[in-house]
């Protein structure tokens, strides 16, 4: 038929020849899929054994490191501890160096400022103990805390305007522009006392609040000064980063407080206040209320001003002056002269005496030391500094409270 008939049993040998080699073909491709796969396991299975054996090692390692880190007393931030409780670390006992500053105005004969004196040309005591001096600087000088305290009892009624007028001229030349460091405070007293303003460094403000300021009523002089140190003062900025100072216009009688005059002075030490008076009683009268400004100042390390002890003019020298004369809303024609030139006088000594607080205040040394009695058990250290220059005069605070408060 064309072709070679082929035996049936040579045709099944083909058959499973063929049958075979297919079989192998299969194999060997199914084996080229599988092998791969299994590759494909075992890099799994590594992987999610190292992690276990990296887990337990992390695991083995905290609990090995956990004492080691609490015994090297390190907090979770790295910041170290005590490794005790709250409870202990709060019964520590604290050491703390505390730096007392003072600072010192040098004045000459005739009440102005030197400004030439060096480190060396100092000495300071702390109850009569010679310390060192660690610091010292008279060109950068705390800010300045004021408290402007103005009488505006009934007794204050004729000179409360040139009062007025001075003390929103002290607040322009102590805060010369909006950015200075200096602060000033406003306070009113007759019968009470009263904070008409607040800190502020704004000389308008102040100048504002004085224009609207009247006079009436009884006069409280040591509770007023109380209450500014209290109220105001202790709160206007840490101790040794500030300059505390209170001006006080006043006569200085006092009919109302309940506080004493000690009580008043022993204020003004806990809050390291300088009190600076002046005076505002008429030419011609006798005052027994000025002692206890010169008191307040001399005992606080301010200085005491007294304006019209002086006489005001040749013009008014023609004999006794009656009260009636002073005490008239036309004090110019009480005098016999309507040229205004007493007026303008008395405006003038109220300027001159709060132009020198001004110059004082701003030429000071600060002096700084450490006290080798460094205990702050509360009591009360009295300060001396001596200067090598003779003739000169010292105003600086007298003493402070050995405490942490501030």
């Amino acid at each position: 038929m064309g072709g070679t008939l082929l035996e049936p049993q040579e045709t099944v040998k083909r058959v499973r020849t063929k049958a075979s080699k297919m079989v192998h073909v299969t194999r060997r491709r199914s084996l080229m899929l599988v092998i791969p796969s299994a590759l494909l396991s075992l890099v799994l299975m590594v992987i999610v054994v190292s992690g276990a054996m990296a887990a337990s090692t992390r695991q083995n390692t905290s609990q090995t490191d956990g004492p080691k880190s609490s015994a090297a007393g390190n907090d979770p931030a790295g910041v170290p501890s005590s490794g005790k409780s709250a409870n202990d670390t709060n019964n520590n006992i604290k050491v703390r160096v505390e730096v007392v500053n003072v600072p010192v105005t040098v004045l000459d004969r005739r009440g102005m400022p030197v400004i030439d004196l060096t480190k060396e040309d100092f000495k300071v005591y702390e109850d009569g103990k010679p310390q060192s001096i660690r610091y010292f600087s008279s060109e950068t000088m705390p800010p300045l805390r004021i408290g402007l305290l103005v009488d505006t009892s009934n007794s204050a009624r004729f000179v409360l305007k040139f009062e007025k007028d001075a003390a929103s001229e002290f607040a322009y030349t102590m805060l010369r522009g909006l950015n200075s460091r200096n602060q000033i405070f406003l306070e009113t007293f007759d019968e009470g006392s009263s904070i008409v303003q607040d800190f502020t460094n704004n000389p308008d403000t102040i100048n504002e609040k004085l224009r609207d300021l009247k006079a009436g009523g009884g006069k409280a002089v040591y509770d007023a000064i109380y209450e500014a140190c209290q109220h105001e003062i202790m709160k206007a900025g840490p101790r040794e980063q500030t300059r505390r100072v209170l001006v006080l216009i006043s006569d200085g009688i006092d009919v109302q407080s309940k506080h004493s005059l000690d009580e008043a002075i022993s204020m003004a030490h806990r809050a390291e206040t300088a009190i600076y008076t002046i005076g505002n009683t008429p030419y011609g009268f006798a005052n027994p209320g000025e002692k206890y400004l010169e008191q307040l100042a001399d005992d606080t390390g301010g200085d005491a001003f007294f304006p019209e002890r002086k006489t005001p003019g040749t013009d008014y020298l023609t004999g006794y002056l009656a009260h009636g004369q002073f005490d008239s809303l036309e004090q110019n024609k009480g005098l016999g002269a309507e040229t205004g030139i007493y007026t303008a006088e008395k405006m003038i000594a109220l300027a001159d005496s709060l132009e020198s607080i001004r110059r004082q205040l701003t030429n000071q040394y600060l002096i700084g030391y450490t006290p080798t009695d460094s205990n702050l058990d509360g009591t009360y250290r009295k300060i001396r500094v001596v200067a090598q220059r003779k003739g000169v005069i010292l105003r600086y605070k007298p003493g402070y409270f050995a405490t942490g408060d501030q």
